[in-house]
């Protein structure tokens, strides 16, 4: 009996493998996902939501679930933990505590870190600066965040984010990533990968690292925070240096014009190319892509990175450190300018919130890094249309605790890492302005109303992105990998407009 004929395309089904079927999978989606950086050369996704509405979907991207109210997002991660008894969490009960050990009904056994669990006693640590409340919502801000409590009213407060992580390390990567361990996407390259690019010249997802104006203790930042992961490579952060050229080898060596750079990278795309179509790696298509934005970026960041074209009256909204490259002010500032160029996500970092010890000198000093920064973003966003559209965060990797770490006086304390509550806060891009969600005890130790998880931060965020974030997947090692986990997460509709 003959054999029966087969096409081509039936061939071709009793080849694969099992292990290639899934590999070209990857291919063909890595492919599409590139699509907005290759231009025409790519081919663009087509599974666009159904629920999407009248939202213009961007070209090789996975697209939202539904119309977003943010675009764009502004993270300020303040590294290291802010006491947040001493910036947003008033506690005018503590005064009667001064010196008193910290009830054990209160610690109730909580964990503690290396730097206090030899300590023979927990002594109680009253916020030695004024509280004053502000606005209609009526919030209470410390006396070194003058600036930031003219604009109380459009901020959306969070006092009971939680943890389960107590060290730096794996707190900042939680906060960022969604999970303790390190080499999961990040929060800007699950964005990157469902919104896509709005610029042919510059990065979809943009990381700085601001220089405090004293810094002390400051803790590691690196580039797994902002790694794509198991997420393809284009996805991940290009971090941009605060002095000197802002990206290595951006500019021509000397003696290499302009012609003889482009016949170069023609040539290295054609090799690339032909490797691309012999082995299917989607990783070569990434390295392709990277070759022309760095040729286009050559033009788009000199551009990006001077601030002469910006008025005076511009300038001192951020205050006196807006000249000096690299503060907090000069970085906010670059962050503006980089959404205004279609940039969908900046990851700002600022050290020196790690207060183990003397508080009373080194939170002025960061608050005032910080304070008419925040501020002047905030106006300067809004006086240009872009707030609406915008989602600023501001926020650490944890709290701090009210038993003071070390010495104990009226002038000065230490406070150490405390998971169980800390505050943040968000503005623009959906966030509901005005309000103050969530209460925590008269310590402010314990959570006692309206209790937030990181993974609950997240499904919120992404929903302002556009995205259910029980839907919003990709399949690595068999399972379809989240931002928000395995374990339950929910969107918090208050703070949400």
């Amino acid at each position: 009996m003959n054999p029966p004929i087969r096409s081509p395309l039936d061939e071709l089904g009793l080849n694969l493998t099992r292990r290639r079927f899934f590999e070209q999978g990857s291919h063909l989606l890595g492919g599409a996902a590139l699509a907005s950086l290759l231009g025409k050369s790519g081919q663009a996704a087509t599974n666009v939501p159904a629920a999407a509405g009248d939202f213009t979907r961007v070209p090789g991207a996975v697209g939202p679930h539904f119309a977003p109210k943010a675009k764009h997002v502004i993270y300020l991660h303040m590294v290291g933990g802010p006491p947040q008894q001493d910036m947003f969490d008033y506690k005018p009960k503590m005064e009667d505590w001064y010196d008193k050990d910290l009830p054990e009904s209160v610690r109730n056994g909580q964990r503690l870190t290396t730097m206090t669990s030899g300590q023979k006693r927990f002594p109680i640590a009253p916020s030695k600066f004024t509280f004053t409340q502000h606005g209609q919502c009526g919030m209470w801000v410390t006396e070194l965040l003058p600036w930031t409590a003219k604009m109380v009213d459009e901020m959306c407060f969070i006092r009971s984010m939680h943890t389960e992580a107590i060290n730096h390390e794996p707190a900042i990567t939680y906060m960022q990533t969604g999970n303790q361990i390190t080499g999961r996407p990040c929060l800007g390259s699950w964005t990157s990968y469902g919104l896509g690019s709005l610029n042919e010249d510059l990065p979809t997802f943009v990381v700085l690292v601001a220089r405090s104006s004293k810094p002390a203790q400051p803790q590691a930042i690196g580039a797994r925070l902002w790694s794509s992961g198991y997420l393809p490579g284009e996805y991940a952060g290009v971090s941009f240096r605060s002095s000197g050229d802002p990206i290595l080898y951006l500019t021509n060596p000397p003696g290499v014009p302009d012609p003889v750079r482009r016949q170069t990278l023609d040539g290295l795309q054609a090799l690339n190319q032909r490797t691309f179509e012999q082995i299917g790696d989607p990783e070569i298509r990434t390295r392709i892509a990277q070759y022309e934005m760095a040729y286009r970026m050559q033009t788009s960041v000199p551009e990006l990175t001077d601030i002469s074209t910006e008025s005076a009256s511009t300038l001192a909204l951020y205050g006196d450190q807006v000249t000096d490259p690299g503060s907090f002010a000069n970085s906010v500032l670059m962050a503006r300018r980089m959404v205004e160029r279609g940039v969908r996500f900046v990851q700002l970092y600022l050290n020196h919130w790690d207060t183990h010890g003397d508080v009373a000198g080194r939170l002025p000093n960061g608050c005032r890094d910080i304070d008419q920064a925040c501020y002047g973003l905030v106006q300067d966003l809004k006086a240009r249309g872009l707030l609406d559209d915008t989602l600023i965060i501001w926020g650490g990797e944890f709290g701090r605790t009210v038993y003071s770490q070390g010495g104990l006086s009226r002038q000065n304390y230490g406070r150490d890492h405390h998971p169980r509550c800390f505050t943040m806060w968000m503005c623009g891009g959906g966030a509901r302005p005005g309000q103050i969600y969530g209460e925590t005890d008269d310590f402010s130790y314990n959570i006692v109303k309206d209790p937030v998880h990181i993974r609950d931060f997240h499904a919120t965020v992404l929903h302002l992105l556009g995205f259910d974030h029980e839907r919003f997947t990709y399949r690595h090692l068999g399972l379809d990998q989240k931002l928000t986990g395995v374990e339950h997460a929910k969107v918090i509709p208050e703070l949400i407009t």
